[in-house]
């Protein structure tokens, strides 16, 4: 153990070679205009701001206003000029920043080549002798001019890169920043002269800066930068004795099949890749149309893609009619780099029948690696168990279709005869043969390519014995009628591989659609869903149909134990074994069960439900026949309807700890309003009430008159009742909210209604003028005495709290239809007319220049109760520049005895 994590010497001397020598920090990016400059400018700013000794050595601004603006305040080394064929060019002056020798310099544009005159030739030079000073340097570099990249970028871009860097500068650099945008931002940038004057530009954008060279750009310096790290990481735990693996950006793709081979071909990828530190792919490619020889292909396809991805490939399965060209397709996709594909021994007649897809792939495998394993001839054949024999000779033997098929083949051979014997003087031979064509093109469409055959043969025999002289016998006088016989093998041939192509290809396209139909359907119906439950059954539910099997969906419960919340059917399969499988599968994230090689002897098949944040459940079934665990289609369903779930059942969980959240942040809301509240609402009515009771107690001598003394207790009683209110607004609200209040109706005057909460205020509004219009013989109204009385009470006490001084408060009744209206009206400051609709929600005030103090409950307890009568509230502007209050009753009847808290939330 000593001995693997003993520290590697080369590490540690280069770790030596490195001390005294300064940092080298490169602003990488893939072409000019991403904004290098510009990064290595703030982080410079954070690092002078941090008190760090930092000097610009040179930047090119190239008439950028933000990157003349970001030099502002920056200490700045200044540049020497030197002469060249008649012009003055400004260059870093090394000398003096060797003599400053600050902690860090910025060196803008690693590539540049220096005039004639300078001490080095290329600046990147210069920068070496800054670093073997001690001195920690910035600079920015274009991926084109990293020299190994130049042939590369030459021929993505069709531009020849004559400034180039040595690898070995970029590989001494302690850090690579990648500063990247989105190619749209870029050429909006060129388009606005941010990066060239506008001509320049405009030509840079046909040339240069095209979105495919950006892109792939883009592309370079995003895998130059990996590697980078990924080396930065392997050098780490080199020297520090770490063992695990060591990622790359190389991609190995392995091209498998139904043949025991695969698995040679697929052992030897992953050698590879581990050799590469490469990402393993493993595909396969089902021709067009093309269905699986029975169980035994089916189940030695299912080992070969289980055993790739036990050994970490990731499998991919696709299908077209270009086996090779669908190989290079995906290749290219997914930037592969080597393929490996087998090539089993087969005859020169065969391949030259069917085609080579090595040499195909071999021939248009531009800029790949292509391994080739040969393989042994017979030895491609599917090793087959006694059960999948069994299967197998099941699935050959209900013969009933087949014979039916050939006999309906013959049988219209022979009515067509008893047609065409009567009236063959009439025809001719010509038409006759054209005749026997359409029982074969019927067999073809109707049941495929061997009955079609079958008919061919029994027509071409059929038409030679009655129609070709001489006559009744197999005797040809003419040889061209032979041709005919030819045509005749060729069109059931060809019509009915057609035929059988067509019908694969049908039946395949019916698969895709409904699985993607399922797929679509599942998604929409629990997109829609709010509720645990019905997520779980609508899963379910799909899962069994589409699958035909019995489904169960586990979920943990608070205790973190698995348990069973939905079964497709009554008699759910989960048994103590079958949850054991479950619960491991819960445990380690992957798939187990049946048709897998972890605890397949389950009678289930079992699929995690996981996303980023963790497995969230567990997903089993049992398929009604068996091969459909063979079935890589129906697994895939099964793993795409998995994720799905996952993702709707964390959604779900999400959303609830979002309403949790929410009412946690109300709780906050009204905590804080109520600290608000008491701090002014109870403090100040309480210091009246404690200073006029302390000044009664400390009357010994009776020195107050009874008027001061009569003060002094109304004082008590107005303190009193406005903690009362304040007190009574907050039980109205929770019993509101809680629905714990209902209605308590009776026939009310509102007349009098107005009267007892005009006293109940007592002089907080009997001090200011206030006009009460109601008009005479108004109907009685239907309500809660009670608590239409609290609903004026809040609206005449929010009147004069906002309302000027002395000013007039007017509270008006008319009837208007089948309702009751009545304004409370005060003359102040307005609303704003986006805050109107405001005014009635919990905890909303409106900031005013009178300092009103309150809970921001008192209109939002209006308008739960005046809702719950069936009546509505709304607030105006009015003209005397204040605000009016309106709510109105309903004179018929029609809530009675509705819980508030009911009527409020509807």
């Amino acid at each position: 153990m000593d001995r693997e994590k003993r520290l590697d010497p080369d590490e540690l001397l280069a770790s030596l070679h490195k001390e005294g020598y300064g940092k080298l920090t490169v602003f990488l990016g893939a072409m000019a205009g991403v904004g290098k400059t510009y990064a290595m400018l703030e982080v410079a700013k954070e690092r002078l701001a941090e008190g760090q000794d930092i000097v610009v050595g040179l930047v090119e601004t190239h008439q950028r206003v933000e990157t003349e603006a970001m030099l502002q305040g920056m200490p700045i080394i200044p540049t020497r000029s030197l002469e060249y064929r008649g012009r003055v060019f400004q260059e870093m002056d090394l000398d003096a920043i060797l003599t400053r020798h600050p902690q860090i310099v910025l060196v803008d544009e690693l590539a540049h080549t220096n005039i004639p005159g300078s001490r080095h030739v290329k600046r990147y030079q210069d920068v070496e002798e800054l670093l073997a000073s001690g001195i920690n340097v910035h600079t920015t570099l274009n991926i084109q001019h990293v020299e190994s990249f130049n042939d590369v970028v030459a021929q993505i871009t069709e531009v020849n890169v004559r400034e180039t860097v040595p690898d070995r500068i970029l590989e001494i650099a302690s850090q690579i920043q990648l500063v990247d945008i989105p190619p749209e931002e870029l050429i909006q940038r060129l388009k606005d002269g941010k990066v060239y004057v506008p001509d320049q530009a405009a030509d840079a954008m046909k040339k240069f800066f095209r979105p495919g060279n950006i892109n792939a750009l883009r592309e370079i310096s995003m895998r130059y930068t990996a590697q980078r790290v990924d080396r930065q990481l392997e050098s780490y735990m080199r020297m520090h004795g770490i063992e695990g693996p060591w990622p790359t950006g190389e991609k190995v793709l392995v091209c498998i099949g139904s043949s025991p081979f695969s698995g040679k071909l697929i052992r030897h990828a992953k050698r590879m890749g581990t050799r590469l530190k490469a990402e393993l792919i493993a595909v396969h490619v089902e021709p067009q149309g093309r269905q699986p020889n029975g169980e035994a292909e089916k189940d030695a396809m299912a080992q070969n893609l289980r055993l790739a991805e036990k050994l970490g490939a990731e499998t991919v399965a696709l299908n077209g009619d270009d086996v090779a060209a669908e190989i290079l397709e995906l290749a290219r996709r997914r930037n592969v780099s080597q393929i490996i594909i087998g090539k089993p021994e087969q005859t020169m007649l065969r391949e030259w029948m069917h085609g080579s897809i090595v040499n195909k792939v071999i021939r248009n495998s531009h800029g790949m690696s292509v391994h080739i394993i040969a393989g042994r001839r017979g030895g491609d054949k599917p090793e087959v168990n006694n059960q999948t024999k069994d299967q197998q000779i099941k699935h050959l033997h209900p013969k009933n279709l087949s014979i039916t098929s050939y006999v309906w083949s013959v049988l219209m051979m022979a009515g067509l005869t008893l047609l065409i014997e009567p009236i063959k003087n009439y025809l001719g031979t010509i038409n006759i043969c054209m005749l026997y064509l359409l029982p074969v093109l019927i067999s073809s469409a109707r049941w495929g390519r061997k009955p079609a055959i079958i008919s061919s043969v029994v027509g071409a025999i059929t038409f030679d014995f009655l129609f070709v002289p001489p006559l009744y016998s197999f005797t040809v006088s003419d040889i061209r009628y032979f041709i005919s016989f030819i045509i005749f093998m060729l069109v059931g041939i060809v019509t009915g591989t057609l035929s059988a192509r067509l019908k694969n290809q049908i039946c395949y396209s019916r698969q895709r659609e409904n699985r993607v139909a399922t797929l679509y359907s599942l998604s929409r119906d629990i997109a829609a869903v709010d509720k645990l439950e019905n997520v779980l059954e609508s899963i379910v539910r799909k899962v069994a149909d589409t699958l035909e099997g019995q489904v169960v969906l586990l979920l943990p419960d608070v205790n973190g134990k698995l348990v069973l919340m939905q079964s497709s059917s009554p008699d759910s399969f989960l048994n103590d074994s079958e949850q054991a499988v479950a619960t491991w599968v819960f445990e380690r994230g992957q798939k187990a069960g049946r048709g897998t090689e972890t605890l397949g002897a389950a009678s289930g098949l079992y699929l995690p439900l996981s996303i980023e944040q963790g497995t969230q459940g567990v997903l089993g079934i049992r398929f009604h026949h068996s091969e459909g665990q063979f079935d890589p289609e129906r697994i895939r369903l099964l793993e795409a309807v998995a994720g799905l779930a996952a993702m709707a059942i964390n959604r779900i969980k999400l959303a609830e700890e979002a309403r949790q959240a929410h009412t946690l942040a109300e709780s906050e809301r009204l905590r804080t309003a109520l600290f608000n509240s008491l701090s002014h609402d109870l403090r100040t009515p309480l210091a009246s009430i404690i200073g006029a009771a302390t000044g009664l107690l400390e009357d010994h001598n009776e020195i107050y008159s009874p008027e001061a003394r009569h003060d002094l207790l109304q004082t008590i009683l107005q303190g009193a009742e406005r903690m009362n209110r304040f007190v009574s607004n907050l039980l109205d609200m929770a019993r509101l909210e809680s629905g714990m209040l209902k209605l308590n109706k009776d026939w009310c005057d509102i007349q009098d209604i107005i009267g007892v909460a005009v006293n109940r205020l007592g002089t907080v509004v009997t001090s200011r003028p206030l006009d009460i219009e109601v008009p005479e013989n108004l109907p009685l109204v239907r309500a809660d005495y009670v608590l239409i009385e609290q609903v004026l009470i809040n609206l005449l006490d929010n009147a004069q709290k906002y309302s000027e001084p002395n000013s007039k408060i007017i509270v008006s009744v008319r009837q208007k239809g089948q309702h009751l209206e009545i304004n409370v009206a005060n003359r102040g400051h307005g609303i704003p007319e986006t805050d109107l609709s405001k005014v009635f929600d919990k905890f909303y005030r409106l900031s005013s220049p009178l300092q009103v103090s309150g809970t921001g409950l008192g209109l939002a307890i209006c308008k739960g109760i005046i809702e719950v009568h069936g009546g509505e509230i709304w607030a105006e502007n009015n003209d005397l520049e204040g605000v009016t209050i309106i709510f109105t009753l309903p004179l018929t009847d029609g809530t009675e005895n509705l819980p508030l808290g009911e009527a409020a939330n509807d």
